[in-house]
């Protein structure tokens, strides 16, 4: 991103994009609270103020991202037993739906294996040979983009990340660590615009159409 604060930290009409993504979950009647997970140097979080509505508990991060959900769900083990949906969000997808929250919901609560976002994939795709050059055209037929939130029965999710910590193997999200633990999670399309603020032309992309949802929203 080329900032000197951390993406989530980064505003847009009047908040920060993490206080978006929390009121975006919050406002869902299903979802009860929030695990926080932060970075043990982060300096931001406590300056924002941020009121609630709802339980939120903070915990520490790990050194990659697993590590880090690991400790948002034994905090949410302690604080809410064991029979819960754990939903794990990313802190800079701030465009996530109303509609889409609720049909993963849903779809996680019919399924024993878990729920998760996904858009199919549209795009060529190419893979790259050492040179840089492309050295075949891929199938995308049956792809999709994984998104989130990625919703599970806690007890299972726990038990997947523990299997990961003790293989000592590492995934870049948690259907994937469902998926090593012998379960299929269920794909539910959603919405494109629920992307991830990677670049600085994202953030500006985000505000115009947080916009729109908005206004939608009013004309309702």
């Amino acid at each position: 991103m080329g900032s000197a604060i951390p993406k989530q930290y980064l505003r847009f009409h009047g908040k920060t994009v993490i206080e978006h993504c929390l009121d975006r979950l919050l406002e869902q009647p299903e979802i009860e609270g929030v695990i926080l997970v932060l970075d043990a140097e982060d300096e931001h979080w406590q300056e924002l103020g941020y009121e609630a509505g709802k339980p939120l508990f903070i915990a520490a991060g790990g050194s990659e991202r697993q590590h880090s959900v690991y400790s948002g769900l034994t905090t949410l083990q302690y604080r809410c037993g064991d029979d819960c949906l754990a939903l794990v969000h990313d802190a800079v997808r701030p465009l996530v739906s109303a509609a889409d929250l609720r049909r993963v919901i849903a779809a996680a609560r019919e399924h024993t294996a878990g729920a998760i976002l996904a858009a199919p994939v549209t795009d060529t795709l190419k893979l790259e040979n050492p040179a840089g050059e492309i050295a075949e055209t891929l199938p995308r037929d049956g792809l999709w983009r994984a998104l989130t939130p990625q919703v599970f029965d806690l007890q299972l999710l726990l038990q997947a990340h523990k299997r990961l910590m003790y293989e000592q193997r590492r995934v870049t999200d948690d259907a994937e660590a469902m998926e090593l633990a012998g379960y299929a999670p269920r794909l539910v399309s959603g919405s494109g615009i629920n992307f991830k603020i990677t670049m600085p032309e994202d953030l500006a992309l985000a505000e115009s159409l947080w916009l729109d949802q908005r206004n939608q929203q009013d004309d309702k």
